[in-house]
């Protein structure tokens, strides 16, 4: 399980540093990609409260979660 946060609109925070502080949050792993935040793990609800205690704007906020893409194996 993976939760991906993107923003509408722009945005000017440094993702890096709301990664970092996301990562220790939820004591979980994750990436920066582009303009998304990707944590390993369900973490809706617990990064919605603190994206928004950040200041960001409840309805410029999107959480999504989807499956893990398997690694590819060589062989």
């Amino acid at each position: 399980m993976v939760t991906v946060i993107t923003f509408e609109g722009n945005i000017d925070a440094n993702l890096k540093d709301i990664l970092t502080q996301a990562k220790k949050k939820c004591a979980s792993g994750g990436t920066v990609r582009e303009n998304l935040i990707e944590l390993q793990g369900d973490h809706k609800f617990k990064l919605k409260k603190f994206l928004i205690d950040l200041g960001f704007p409840e309805e410029n906020i999107i959480i999504q979660q989807g499956m893990m893409k398997k690694p590819y194996k060589k062989r």
